[in-house]
């Protein structure tokens, strides 16, 4: 009898073809040769190449970050890029990239200087080229460059160095990530990823600090002390501490940082009026039933906190089936916050913490982008792996930042722009001396793509 099938059942063979796979990965390449990136490596790097080598160190780190970008999560997931030499280009072998990451971890401090130099360089000339949708563009005091500090957990499923247990009774590292957030109308941008073993602590001040001089540095136009106070930094109940708040201070900028109440906050918070409490926002900045702000400032003994220094409260019914706290009060969910604007609603000044929470779904595209797992053994070896995650999530944020920039793409994640855009498949097509890439035009994001990658190509002109 005759089978039928609900799909196609076409013969198959493997062959010689100009079809080229992954051919959407062209918008990578050119972001990082649009805004230096490469460029910028290969300078960075060049004191680590060898003699008479084949391939550049630059080269190598870019095309890691390359394979990040598209999927990859090992040194050997580069090979989906060496078997495209036509938009890929000369990809060294895994034992190349092997010792090459071997001899950078031998000289770790220097080496991440080195790239983050790079990294810096190619993020001026990337904000500089995206115009008014660049995040500083016309920062000011009342809307700053907003920075946002927060930990996670990596899971190591075998024995690395310093991989220890977790607070959460697992075991890895407990790294700690810094952010641009771009707003509502775009994603963000890792501005630094400082490596820790798992046993660190959530509130290390000097650990904050750390991780904030070094994306200080990443600043476009802004010196890497003493910022000021365009720039804003948001951190979780981790950063309250003196140590962390009082250097923020000295740095000038602004900062918006989860505040932890003394015992007494019950009895202080009963003494503050009915009518002084004003409706919270929504996301959206409509009133929200069963949420109210208020100040706390001058109920509380502030003193050896920095000058200044405003703590603002938050009460709200929780949500049905939601299981009280001890630390409720009077039924009501009670959370606070500590900054030292002083313009404002302070509905405003709420939701613009509130919003720090897009900094965890940061972490969630990092970890979707070579973060989930740390691959090397060495824990010098793995801040380089962090360092390329780095790279590979900036390749992104300037890639959707320069291209799509008036477009929806400019939201989606790294997931939905590797099934829309860079597996959209092409064809080598050779002719009148040049090069080009001819994609499937019965592709539903096809249009999106040539348009984004034109708009790549004149910013590469000027």
């Amino acid at each position: 009898m005759k089978r039928t099938a609900a799909y196609p059942q076409p013969r198959h063979d493997a062959g010689a073809t100009r079809v080229v796979g992954q051919a959407g990965g062209l918008l990578l390449t050119k972001t990082a040769v649009v805004t230096g990136l490469t460029r910028g490596l290969s300078t960075a790097l060049s004191r680590w190449r060898k003699p008479f080598a084949t391939h550049d160190p630059g080269k190598i780190v870019s095309d890691l970050a390359i394979s990040l970008a598209l999927g990859g999560d090992c040194l050997a997931d580069v090979a989906l890029l060496r078997s495209e030499p036509a938009v890929y280009g000369k990809v060294a072998s895994d034992p190349t990239i092997s010792r090459l990451i071997s001899l950078l971890a031998s000289d770790a401090p220097t080496v991440l200087t080195a790239i983050g130099t790079a990294r810096a360089e190619a993020r001026s000339r990337a904000w500089r080229l995206a115009g008014e949708h660049a995040p500083n563009h016309e920062a000011t005091v009342q809307q700053p460059l907003v920075i946002d500090v927060d930990a996670t957990l990596v899971t190591a499923h075998s024995d690395k160095e310093n991989a220890k247990p977790t607070f959460k009774k697992g075991y890895g590292f407990h790294p700690l990530c810094v952010f641009v957030d771009h707003g509502q109308d775009g994603t963000g941008e890792p501005l630094g990823i400082l490596l820790r073993p798992g046993n660190a602590g959530s509130n290390t001040a000097a650990d904050h600090i750390t991780a904030l001089r070094q994306a200080f540095q990443q600043l476009p136009g802004l010196p890497a002390q003493r910022p000021g106070k365009r720039v804003l930094v948001r951190v979780d109940g981790a950063g309250h501490s003196h140590q962390l708040l009082n250097w923020l201070t000295g740095q000038r900028v602004q900062y918006s940082v989860g505040f932890t109440l003394p015992a007494d906050a019950g009895t202080l918070i009963e003494k503050i009026p009915a009518t002084v409490w004003a409706p919270a926002y929504d996301a959206d900045r409509q009133p929200r039933d069963g949420a109210w702000v208020a100040e706390l400032t001058g109920l509380l003994d502030l003193k050896g906190w920095p000058p200044g220094m405003r703590v603002i409260i938050r009460k709200e019914r929780p949500h049905p089936g939601a299981q009280l706290t001890i630390t409720d009060i009077d039924g009501h969910r009670i959370t606070a916050f500590a900054t030292n604007t002083t313009h404002g609603q302070l509905a405003d000044l709420e939701l613009r913490h509130r919003r720090r929470a897009r900094c965890e779904d940061r972490i969630r595209l990092a970890k979707d982008t070579g973060l989930t797992n740390l691959p090397l053994y060495s824990f010098a070896q793995n801040q380089i792996w962090c360092a390329i995650v780095q790279l590979a999530s900036e390749l992104t944020a300037w890639m959707q930042l320069l291209a799509l920039a008036d477009q929806p793409a400019r939201r989606w994640e790294p997931k939905r722009l590797r099934y829309r855009l860079y597996t959209i498949p092409a064809a080598l097509v050779r002719g009148g001396r040049q090069i080009r890439l001819r994609y499937a035009g019965h592709h539903p994001w096809v249009t999106l793509l040539t348009a984004a990658l034109t708009a790549l190509t004149i910013l590469d002109s000027t």
